[in-house]
C-alpha cells in the first residue's frame, strides 16, 4: 500500500530518473570509491560552499570521489522514485519534516552501528538529533537548522519609546499597537506593529506552553482542543481586533521578510535565513534580534532543520558513513556554517564560532536547546494543508477559530483514515 502511494504522480519522474542514472559506475579512474550525494538546489554562494568543503573531504580521503546531485524541483517526489527504482544516492539531504514517514519505510540505513565514541553524538543538541531518531535508532545526522527569532526595528522602537525587545507575547501585543502607524487614519496602517505568517509551521509551537497537541498518539489531528485554542486566539485577536499584524499580501509583499525590509511591519518572526536576504536587500535598515516572546511563561520556538542520511540500500556504506561522518563531524560543520549561511547543530561549533556572543545570531542560538523540529508523524502534509486552509479563513473573520480547527482537524482525519 505505502509503495502503491508513492507511485500516484510519479511514473513520468521514475522513467526520466531511471534514464538519467543509467550509466551510474561505482569507481573511478583509478580505482576510487564513488560516492553519490543528493541535495535540493541553493544560492550560487551557498553552492560553492559545499562544493570547497567536498573537494577537502576528498584531498582527506583520496580513495574517495563525491558526486553530488542536485534536484531543484519536487525534491522528495523525485527522491521517492528513485528509491523504488534502487537508483538513488548512497548520502542525501533528508529534512525533518519528512523524516518519520522515511524512518517507518525503512529505507534509511541505521547509523548507530558506524557512531564511535569520538565522533561525540553528546555533542549535537538534542532536539535537533531527535528529529531523526525512532526507538532509539539513529537515522540521520542533523547538518545545520534554523529556529524563529524575533527581528525587530530600531529605529520604529526609538520611535515608539520603546526600549528593548518585548519579553512576553502580551507585551508584544502591546508594543504592536505602539509600533502601529495610521497616519490617515483610513484603517490601512503605513506600518504595522507585527508581520505574520498563518502557515502551521509558524503556529504549532505556540501549543505547548498551554498542553495542547497537533498530533495524537496514533497520528491523527488533535488540535481543535480549549488548550489549542486558547495558544492561537491571541494570534486571531491582534489580527482582527487589535489590527496591528499584517499578513505579507495586505501590503503587496511577497513574505514577512520582505515585508520588514519595506518597513511596512515594526517586527517579524523569522529564521536565521532573513539576516543574509535582509544584509544583501535592504543595507539601511536598522534592526536587531531577540528570541521569541515567552508564552505562558515558557520559552519557545520552531525548529527547521535537515540531516544526512545514508540510503539503505547503499553498496558502498563504509564509504558513505565517512562522507557523513565528515559533513556532521566538528571539521566539517564548522567548515560549513562559519560564513553564517546556516546555524551549526554542534553545541561545541556554535561555541567555536562564538556565535552566543554574536549580533544577530546569538537570539537564534539560544533558541536550540528548547526548539521544537518542524514534524509530527508521517501525516503532517496532510493535517499541514487542512490548518492552513481553515486558519486562514479565521484569520479572515470568516468562521471563529473553534469551527476552523474543528473543521480541519475533522477533513485531515478523514482523509488520513482513507488512507488506511
Amino acid at each position: 500500500m505505502a509503495q502503491r502511494t508513492w507511485l500516484i504522480g510519479v511514473t513520468a519522474l521514475l522513467l526520466i530518473t531511471l534514464v538519467a542514472c543509467s550509466n551510474k559506475t561505482g569507481t573511478g579512474p583509478n580505482g576510487e570509491t564513488i560516492i553519490e550525494m543528493s541535495g535540493w538546489g541553493s544560492s550560487p554562494e551557498e553552492q560553492e560552499l559545499l562544493e570547497g568543503i567536498l573537494e577537502e573531504f576528498e584531498r582527506q580521503h583520496p580513495d574517495i570521489v563525491v558526486e553530488f546531485q542536485t534536484i531543484s524541483d519536487q525534491y522528495m517526489d523525485v527522491l521517492k522514485t528513485r528509491l523504488i527504482g534502487k537508483q538513488a544516492a548512497d548520502v542525501f539531504y533528508m529534512d525533518a519534516f519528512e523524516a518519520p514517514s522515511m524512518m517507518e519505510k525503512g529505507v534509511l540505513e541505521p547509523l548507530n552501528p558506524y557512531i564511535t565514541k569520538d565522533f561525540d553524538l553528546d555533542d549535537f543538541e538534542k532536539p535537533l538529533l531527535d528529529a531523526f531518531v525512532q526507538e532509539d535508532t539513529v537515522y540521520g545526522l542533523p547538518k545545520d537548522f534554523s529556529p524563529l527569532a524575533l527581528l525587530y526595528n530600531e529605529k520604529a522602537f526609538q520611535e515608539a519609546g520603546l526600549e528593548g525587545p518585548p519579553e512576553t507575547w502580551e507585551e508584544l501585543r502591546e508594543y504592536s499597537k505602539k509600533l502601529t502607524v495610521d497616519e490617515d487614519g483610513d484603517g490601512q496602517p503605513e506600518r504595522y506593529g507585527l508581520g505574520i505568517s498563518s502557515e502551521l509551521p509558524r503556529q504549532f509551537y505556540k501549543f505547548k506552553p498551554y498542553g495542547a497537541t497537533l498530533v495524537d498518539e496514533e497520528g491523527y489531528a488533535d488540535f481543535a482542543s480549549k488548550e489549542a485554542i486558547q495558544a492561537l486566539q491571541p494570534v486571531v485577536d491582534q489580527y482582527v481586533k487589535d489590527g496591528t499584524s499584517a499578513l505579507p499580501s495586505d501590503v503587496g509583499s511577497n513574505s514577512a521578510i520582505e515585508m520588514f525590509g519595506q518597513e511596512r511591519a515594526a517586527m517579524v518572526l523569522e529564521g536565521n535565513w532573513a539576516l543574509p536576504f535582509l544584509s544583501n536587500n535592504y543595507e539601511e535598515l536598522q534592526f536587531d534580534a531577540a528570541e521569541v516572546p515567552a508564552i505562558e511563561g515558557e520559552r519557545v520556538t520552531p525548529a527547521f532543520t535537515v540531516a544526512y542520511v545514508m540510503n539503505a540500500q547503499s553498496e558502498k556504506k563504509e564509504a558513505a558513513w565517512e562522507l557523513i561522518s565528515f559533513l556532521t563531524g566538528k571539521e566539517g560543520m564548522k567548515q560549513w556554517t562559519e560564513t553564517g549561511f546556516a546555524l551549526p547543530t554542534r553545541k561545541s561549533v556554535i561555541e567555536d564560532l562564538g556565535y552566543e556572543d554574536s549580533q544577530y545570531r546569538d537570539a537564534f542560538v539560544e533558541g536550540a536547546s528548547y526548539a521544537q523540529p518542524w514534524q509530527a508523524g508521517s501525516k503532517l502534509a496532510i493535517i499541514m494543508n487542512n490548518f492552513n486552509n481553515q486558519f486562514s479563513s479565521a484569520l479572515l473573520g470568516k468562521q471563529t477559530l473553534q469551527e476552523a480547527l474543528e473543521k480541519a482537524e475533522k477533513t485531515a482525519n478523514n482523509e488520513i483514515k482513507a488512507l488506511e
